[in-house]
């Protein structure tokens, strides 16, 4: 069975043990009244685990409880592994933030921008500067979400079948081609929007390194971590470790089994999503929650540069804006107020505009099944918190989550 590295004290940590049951009752009630199936948090402070509490189970039906090695759909917690994965190319010399994407996709570079119109006769402009490889890790690139109902480019998105998901049997390439080929939301650069940016970084890092996704992720990141129990997809002999996901039922709002998206990650997938694929567990993400907080680098192995990762937790919004002044409106993964976006992450910019606890820089991001993680590294923090309830937008954990953790902060 997994377990976290480098355990320390709570009062050793600076946290506040009365305090900390606060935060251990708040999301206890949740699955004692039903809204959630179960969950695991931990929280770090200085690279030891300060703190962890699993409560509840992982498939109701069966009466199986959270378990240390439980393994969990992480969704867009993907992203900030796609995002190292790329960057640990740029260190190599293999691309620049400024190439034009088309340099490896040609097909973005006859990308259009919506203009007006319908869904069945849109109207549209030509870009009239180049999708840049900045433009994608950032989300300005002009690319959406099929699922965000935004706007009449994400219903284009669910007309082509990506909603949730992808037509079955589309490969990664097939449908960076596809969105290459629907209006672009505006212009790259000129806005934010959350979209499926990510898994074009995804395929960038297959065509760049020569090989697919889940091999680059396995070989040059989840290996040299010791991430064993990550991947696109759970294996046979893992199966039964793998949390049932839910939803809340549109009458009670209690956690309803939704084995319809559920039973997916039990098979491998022909698109490797690098926005959202990966099933992980809370060792794993834990050990690569370490490399980021440590600067790149874990356990010896460097897997990035500090000042690198320092480029990928600025914000890179111009002048300094946050999601609410540069971005569409986003229900789910973090507040617009007080918030800027780097490279693959949401960073904090001004914590008293976000309403919310925090350090100027702390960085991080979540999933669609409730899931969320940050560092802080100012005061020395990791949290990471796990269930399986889609949409992440059904209840308020992560402003929750963060504030608890916190509040028993006394050192």
């Amino acid at each position: 069975m997994s377990t976290l590295v480098n355990e320390v004290g709570v009062t050793e940590a600076g946290f506040d043990t009365k305090r900390l049951r606060h935060l251990d009752a708040h999301f206890e009630e949740y699955v004692d009244d039903g809204r959630l199936p179960g969950f695991h948090l931990v929280v770090s402070r200085h690279g030891k685990v300060a703190h962890q509490h699993r409560y509840g189970m992982r498939d109701v039906e069966a009466s199986l409880p959270i378990d240390a090695d439980t393994i969990y759909r992480i969704y867009s917690m993907t992203k900030p592994v796609t995002s190292v994965a790329l960057m640990m190319l740029v260190e190599e010399g293999r691309l620049l933030l400024t190439d034009p994407v088309s340099k490896f996709i040609p097909s973005f570079g006859v990308a259009r921008v919506w203009r007006g119109g319908s869904v069945v006769k849109p109207v549209t402009e030509p870009i009239t500067e180049p999708m840049l490889v900045w433009h994608l890790l950032t989300h300005t690139a002009g690319l959406t979400y099929g699922f965000l109902y935004q706007s009449p480019v994400d219903d284009l998105y669910r007309r082509a079948g990506y909603e949730w998901g992808a037509p079955r049997g589309t490969t990664l390439e097939q449908a960076c081609e596809m969105w290459a080929s629907l209006p672009l939301l505006f212009q790259p650069g000129t806005e934010w929007n959350y979209s499926v940016a990510t898994d074009v970084v995804g395929r960038l890092v297959e065509v760049i390194s020569g090989q697919s996704l889940d091999e680059f992720f396995a070989q040059r990141i989840f290996a040299p971590l010791g991430m064993h129990d990550t991947g696109f997809f759970a294996p046979e002999d893992k199966s039964h470790r793998v949390a049932a996901l839910y939803q809340p039922d549109p009458a009670t709002k209690q956690a309803k089994r939704l084995d319809a998206m559920g039973k997916a990650v039990l098979h491998r997938p022909s698109l490797l999503g690098g926005g959202g694929g990966l099933a992980s567990t809370a060792h794993d993400y834990h050990r690569f929650m370490l490399m980021l907080a440590n600067g790149g680098e874990f356990d010896g192995t460097h897997l990035l540069s500090p000042r690198t990762l320092r480029l990928m937790t600025s914000n890179h919004l111009p002048n300094n804006m946050d999601l609410s002044e540069f971005g569409r409106p986003l229900d789910a993964e973090t507040t617009d107020d007080g918030v800027g976006f780097g490279l693959g992450f949401s960073v904090l910019i001004n914590p008293a505009k976000a309403k919310a606890h925090g350090s100027v820089g702390d960085f991080g991001w979540g999933g669609a099944a409730s899931t969320t993680f940050w560092v802080d590294h100012l005061e020395g923090i990791t949290g990471a918190f796990y269930t399986q309830l889609l949409p992440s937008s059904t209840w308020p954990i992560r402003p929750h989550f963060k504030n608890l953790v916190y509040q028993a902060l006394v050192a």
